[in-house]
């Protein structure tokens, strides 16, 4: 799976709670009712989508089952979702191409 589409997938507020959970370990659905606060069909709808993308998988233990991360790209991405940055990048002295015109925004220095 390209990293547009698993992007696509994470892209949901549910299923990054989801992944953030699975980073700490191995978790069983009734395990992530408790943690979400959601109805068990409406996470195994996000369950579904999530192994279906490949970015996580399941054993079963008797009558649970048991998901897991399997994507490695997750664990770096959930990372770098978690940041704080506290400013915006600065913006151009002029423009590269035909090094005239200003950047009417704030200069920072």
């Amino acid at each position: 799976m390209n990293r547009i589409e698993v992007l696509k997938v994470v892209a949901h507020p549910v299923r990054i709670a989801i992944l953030e959970k699975l980073s700490d370990g191995v978790k069983c659905v009734s395990d992530l009712e408790e943690f979400l606060e959601i109805t068990q069909p409406n996470i195994s709808q996000h369950l579904t989508a999530l192994r279906h993308a490949g970015l996580i998988d399941f054993f079963i233990d008797g009558r649970l089952r048991c998901y897991f991360l399997k994507n490695p790209l997750i664990p770096d991405l959930l990372q770098i979702l978690k940041k704080d940055y506290s400013e915006d990048l600065p913006g151009p002295e002029c423009c590269p191409v035909t090094k005239k015109g200003t950047y009417p925004g704030e200069r920072r220095r």
